[in-house]
């Protein structure tokens, strides 16, 4: 059975959007647990609430602390090396595209002019 698509958009009801909120935060925490623990990397959650009065964080305080602190003492380049925004992403998705439709342009072109060889060749033109 598939799974019905979600709409991404607020979630106008109160009870709903708590319920949504709880199940999804457990999911986040257990997609870093497993990030960290098949890859073999340090990752951390921070995640803030209105409505909560602490942070919750993952694995620990003194674990975020530490995946932070080793995080700022990378120069500044590498912390940024791989930071994406929106812009820059859709930049990037916009390029790729554009350099698929000339390629495929291209195979167009050239398999079009194999077909009117061939057509010339069979005197059909």
């Amino acid at each position: 059975m598939t799974r019905k698509k979600v709409k991404l958009a607020y979630i106008t009801n109160d009870s709903s959007r708590k319920a949504t909120y709880r199940k999804r935060k457990k999911g986040l925490r257990k997609k870093v647990s497993e990030l960290s623990t098949l890859c073999g990397i340090k990752a951390c959650v921070v995640i803030y609430h209105p409505y909560e009065s602490q942070s919750e964080v993952w694995p620990s305080p003194i674990g975020v602390q530490r995946v932070l602190s080793e995080f700022k003492k990378l120069p500044e380049m590498k912390q940024s090396k791989k930071m994406v925004n929106q812009e820059s992403f859709l930049r990037r998705r916009i390029a790729k595209g554009n350099e698929q439709l000339k390629k495929q342009c291209k195979d167009n072109r050239e398999k079009e002019m194999t077909q009117v060889m061939f057509q010339n060749l069979a005197g059909k033109v």
